[in-house]
């Protein structure tokens, strides 16, 4: 049987937005309703639901319920106390998920409550999902076919030369045939992580980046609506009336496919501190969804003491500026600006900030077989690190606001001690 390609899955997306049945939808592209459904289930995308608090219980943002613990005389809700855990003593406590995602259509593109709904989610994207499915059957296609003794021969051989600083065509010239492999295949085998030295101990590998083709600019970056009272001229007209103001700088990071998964960024300027989301793609819509689900785990009163100002680029992601700024209950949140186009050093600490992400997820590295607690790994170890600038203090020590340090409590953040600290591909290594 032939396997499903972009077009039958856009197909496929095409038809769960029309409310079609697998039946229907097996008829136009040719393929059974059982495959459909196998193809669904096994390439969708999960997005982990919000937990208020840190709590995943359903009724966590709405819980008002007190005294679980027996103490009479507190006036706090229990969902907020942090000396008891109130889904370990409540009765009501409940983490289920969606029933929907169990039956036909098992995603949630077309479901009214999306924006809403506080569960665990699933969407089903074609070009997501083709990319997992390519990205799957290469995996089970591309295992070397050395033997272990063979590759740790060649591995004892190699390795202490290329860290000396030899060249591979050096080395090769020198012991190619106690080697045994071409050129080629030497790279390979380091590119698919089956050695013990990466690409890192190659110097001309990281040295010379690829070209890139000429893109045209999208017609979200012609459009400039939504920029208007927000520029960067506009930004710095509010910093010279509000000189107090804590700035944050946003920005994207991107895997190597634009339709797969993307980091949204944070960096708080006079801490250093970055905050890591990982995102199932690139959209604009799928940012306004980051931002409400930091607005539920600190509620929208912290969260405007901790992102007073944002300054973002022009990124299309980031053109829904009213979702953004305001909840969907009309609240103002935050205050968002934007950089002058092709002016990347208006918000130059972040964008330095993100080698520390390159130097353990090299440009060209896949994002999708990560989840957001490698995020959480990899936010400890860079926040972790120690800066001249910060004379010779890390972000985490630098950040003394109590709302930041909630914020970052509830996501799991924490210093590491420093001789632990790792800022190589191995910390993430998949």
């Amino acid at each position: 049987m032939r396997r499903i390609n972009l077009s039958q899955r856009i197909a496929i997306e095409s038809g769960l937005y029309q409310r079609e049945s697998f039946k229907k939808i097996s008829e136009k592209i040719g393929i059974s309703a059982h495959s459909i459904s196998n193809e669904i289930r096994l390439n969708r995308t999960l997005v982990p639901g919000e937990k208020p608090y840190g709590k995943d219980c359903v009724f966590a943002g709405t819980c008002k319920r007190r005294n679980l613990c027996g103490n009479t005389e507190c006036n706090k809700n229990c969902v907020r106390c942090r000396d008891f855990n109130c889904i370990e003593i409540c009765g009501r406590y409940d983490n289920s998920p969606c029933s929907l995602l169990s039956k036909p259509p098992y995603v949630c593109n077309v479901c009214f409550q999306r924006r809403k709904c506080k569960k665990d989610r699933a969407y089903y994207i074609s070009n997501q999902a083709d990319a997992v499915s390519k990205r799957r059957y290469s995996k089970a296609r591309s295992k070397t076919h050395a033997d272990p003794e063979d590759l740790e021969r060649i591995n004892k051989l190699v390795a202490p030369l290329l860290r000396k600083g030899q060249p591979i065509s050096h080395i090769f010239a020198e012991h190619g045939d106690e080697i045994g492999v071409s050129q080629r295949t030497l790279y390979r085998y380091i590119d698919t992580g089956c050695m013990e030295i990466t690409n890192f101990d190659l110097r001309r590998k990281l040295s010379y980046k690829q070209r890139k083709k000429k893109r045209k600019e999208s017609e979200a970056f012609q459009n400039q609506e939504f920029r208007q009272s927000r520029t960067y001229t506009d930004f710095l007209k509010y910093m010279d009336k509000h000189p107090d103001t804590k700035v944050v700088e946003m920005d994207t990071v991107n895997g190597c496919r634009e339709q797969g998964k993307r980091m949204l960024t944070f960096l708080f300027r006079e801490s250093n501190l970055m905050l890591i989301i990982l995102m199932r793609d690139g959209k604009a819509a799928t940012v306004v969804e980051q931002f409400d689900y930091l607005t539920s785990l600190v509620g929208v009163e912290t969260f405007r003491k901790i992102f007073p100002v944002i300054l973002t680029d022009n990124g299309s992601e980031f053109k829904y500026t009213q979702e953004l700024e305001k909840t969907d209950q009309g609240e103002k949140r935050t205050r968002l600006f934007y950089c002058d186009p092709q002016a990347s050093w208006q918000k130059a600490q972040l964008e330095k900030n993100h080698e520390y992400i390159r130097y353990v997820l090299p440009k060209g590295k896949s994002f999708s077989p990560y989840t957001q607690d490698d995020m959480v790994l990899l936010m400890n170890n860079i926040n972790s690190t120690r800066r001249e600038k910060l004379n010779g203090n890390t972000p985490f020590e630098t950040e003394r606001r109590k709302e930041v340090k909630l914020l970052l409590e509830l996501m799991g953040l924490k210093q590491i001690p420093s001789d632990e600290v790792n800022l190589n591909p191995a910390l993430l290594k998949k």
